[in-house]
């Protein structure tokens, strides 16, 4: 049995409150104060850790016994994700960015569907084409194409979607809760990055991680951390108690969020094409919604019917 509607609300509002608060966040410590990109990455797996090793002392979760190559995949995937995706954004425009990003929800469905042996109903595929038109209509005017940078693009989607399907399909697999599974993998992906981290950014002096930061910097960097920590065990829970394609679908409503608060708060602007690619988008996540909820009162309907 999985978690009731209840529950299920709230954890995607944690998750959309924390991933908004730490966008917002991240830009400040990257425009305002140059923080290393890769490096703020590392001081979030290693708060994820933290924070799990306190949740753990006060009993919030029992560790289950996993041996290291089995959490293995999930943290390479993760460290390739995170390197791949900034080096997509170094090399694109932030249009390419994110028309690449929304790549991601087909690509999870055909690995799902070529390897796992899912089958997704027409209906499901087809919510997949206003949701990318919307992305598209958002980001056209900042599209161009560069042969590195569709390198780093498409190698990025292809590790982001493995990592989200291994997500779910490890919790499973090994029989594991987000807690139990993330309590291994930050550690390791923490370590991970550490290795990489020397060859993209500077380690110490100006612009390093550990340069001379005024404390206030400090502070924001350790509040960003805490939020991390929040939007990590709620991507890991969402994933566990849904699954890939949903939290993708929730991610491309979050985008819209985002552009509309930005918009609201800060005056960004916003074109007519914005505006129709959001609505767009926003249609494509409520079909999937209206779907994805009529499959599940169908299901229920066959287990009450069931002799």
């Amino acid at each position: 049995m999985g978690p009731g509607p209840g529950w299920l609300a709230a954890g995607l509002l944690v998750n959309l409150v924390a991933s908004i608060c730490i966008v917002f966040l991240n830009k400040w410590l990257y425009v305002r104060l140059g923080f290393p990109n890769l490096s703020l990455t590392l001081v979030h797996f290693a708060a994820t850790w933290l924070g799990l090793g306190l949740c753990q002392a006060l009993r919030v979760f029992a560790p289950k016994s996993l041996r290291p190559r089995q959490v293995l995949p999930l943290a390479l995937s993760f460290c390739g994700f995170v390197v791949f995706t900034n080096l997509s954004l170094q090399s694109n425009t932030i249009g390419t960015y994110q028309l690449a990003k929304a790549m991601t929800t087909p690509a999870i469905v055909a690995i799902q569907s070529l390897f796992y042996g899912k089958s997704f109903p027409l209906r499901i595929k087809l919510t997949l084409i206003p949701i990318t038109l919307g992305v598209f209509l958002n980001s056209y005017y900042d599209v161009k194409f560069n042969f590195l940078g569709m390198v780093f693009a498409t190698l990025g989607v292809l590790v982001t979607s493995l990592y989200q399907v291994w997500v779910g399909a490890k919790q499973h697999e090994l029989q594991v809760n987000s807690m139990q599974l993330l309590y291994y993998q930050a550690p390791m992906s923490s370590a991970m990055l550490l290795c990489i981290v020397p060859f993209f950014e500077p380690v110490f002096g100006e612009g390093g991680i550990f340069g001379p930061w005024t404390l206030s910097a400090v502070l924001m960097v350790l509040l960003s951390g805490i939020i991390a920590f929040m939007v990590n065990l709620s991507i890991y829970w969402i994933i566990g108690n849904t699954s890939p394609v949903t939290y993708n679908m929730f991610g491309h409503f979050k985008f819209c969020i985002t552009l509309l608060g930005g918009y609201l708060l800060f005056k960004d602007p916003l074109s007519l094409n914005q505006v129709l690619g959001i609505l767009c988008t926003l249609l494509g996540i409520l079909a999937y919604t209206h779907f994805k909820l009529s499959e599940q009162e169908g299901s229920k309907s066959k287990l009450v019917q069931r002799p």
